[in-house]
């Protein structure tokens, strides 16, 4: 067993000939909420600190511990829902390492006591958007406890411009209440037609469409289309009533290199705006994100996949930036989460790593005149 006054040496072959009890929980750090990861990592922490097996900033427990401790708490909480994001599946069958990512995150959201209210996929479940790799995403989906909400992204989109989408999965953006919160789907990954005048067949335009950087694409849009259709949708809404709008690609111009951008954003920002409380939950960028424009505040998801570097340019200073992921641990920077509804309408986005220390962006975080991200001295988590 472990003891405080333990040698290195002790320490180390305590770890090598550790019980089945210290197994499991370990094991259990893989899904575990705030109270116990805080828990057992004082434990270990403890032990490695005092044996001097790691570094002193190597536990990073006060950040930790502000960032989701009651200072920074929220009142409360009205429900819960989960999400996954970012598979980017192909048809490989569940031996592919995306494959078993996603059915991992599955396992996440399954693993919740008590269970969410439902779980968003926001978006590129599929990589070249094959029909057998949306049905390949389909099939693990489809172990999920809670109701899923589906949203589309570009690399599900540009093989066949979403027809086998809309065939296994329904609208590409639609509406839906739920326990007095307004929720609104869009497709932000609309591009404007630039393959039609080049010649270029369906795979050529996916391949174009799924590069990072690929500058023969059209920048994302809502459209003009959606957006008269979000007008009309939020015309018998009461401006009271809190606003959550899912969208693969960021609502706001964050890097237009790499398509971290929404060309109309401004414009959707202006029909959101007359409501007291909105919120908008993206996909696309893999990471930990935070931002605030006026009255509305975004909030990032992590890919099942992997995770993107921070752009060259334009971090919101909200965001708490994250170190950058070890490149030979391949769940390093990815992971699920979930999203606390608060009762007033505003969210707590919870950020659950796979190889890190969870994270939880609070409302009264980005409500305050501080910047949670620090102005983006740099890399703090």
């Amino acid at each position: 067993m472990y003891r405080n006054n333990m040698t290195r040496k002790q320490i180390e072959r305590a770890f090598a000939e550790r019980s089945a009890a210290d197994e499991r929980l370990l094991q259990s750090l893989q899904n575990c909420d705030r109270r116990h990861f805080l828990r057992t990592s004082l434990k270990f922490a403890g032990m490695a600190a005092a044996a001097s097996l790691v570094p002193s900033h190597a536990f990073q427990l006060v950040n930790v511990a502000s960032a989701a401790a009651a200072e920074g708490a929220s009142p409360g909480v009205a429900f819960q829902f989960a999400y996954v994001s970012d598979s980017h599946l192909y048809a490989r069958g569940m031996t592919h390492r995306f494959a078993r990512a996603a059915a991992k995150a599955v396992a996440d959201v399954n693993a919740l006591d008590p269970q969410p209210d439902f779980v968003l996929f926001g978006g590129d479940l599929a990589q070249l958007g094959r029909p057998d790799e949306l049905a390949l995403g389909q099939q693990i989906l489809k172990d999920l406890k809670p109701p899923v909400r589906m949203m589309v992204g570009e690399h599900d989109w540009y093989l066949d411009l979403g027809e086998k989408w809309k065939e296994m999965f329904g609208p590409d953006h639609y509406s839906f209440d739920h326990k007095g919160i307004h929720f609104v789907v869009l497709n932000s990954v609309v591009e404007k037609d630039f393959w039609t005048a080049k010649g270029y067949t369906p795979e050529q335009r996916m391949a174009i469409v799924s590069g990072l950087d690929d500058s023969r694409q059209s920048p994302f849009e809502v459209g003009a289309p959606q957006r008269e259709w979000l007008k009309q949708d939020l015309a018998k809404i009461d401006k009271k009533t809190p606003i959550i709008v899912f969208s693969h690609s960021p609502l706001y111009k964050l890097y237009r290199g790499w398509n971290f951008w929404t060309d109309d954003a401004e414009l959707v920002q202006a029909i959101l705006k007359p409501f007291q409380t909105v919120t908008v939950i993206h996909g696309h960028t893999h990471q930990l994100l935070t931002n605030r424009i006026g009255n509305i505040q975004f909030h990032g998801m992590l890919s099942t996949a992997w995770p993107w570097p921070y752009a060259p340019e334009g971090l919101p200073a909200y965001t708490v930036q994250m170190f950058r992921p070890d490149p030979f641990n391949q769940f390093d920077g990815c992971g699920d989460g979930s999203v606390d509804v608060l009762v007033k309408g505003r969210v707590d986005k919870h950020y659950n790593f796979w190889s890190r220390n969870p994270r939880i962006v609070t409302a009264k975080e980005l409500a305050g005149n501080s910047l949670p991200g620090g102005g983006n001295q740099g890399p703090s988590y």
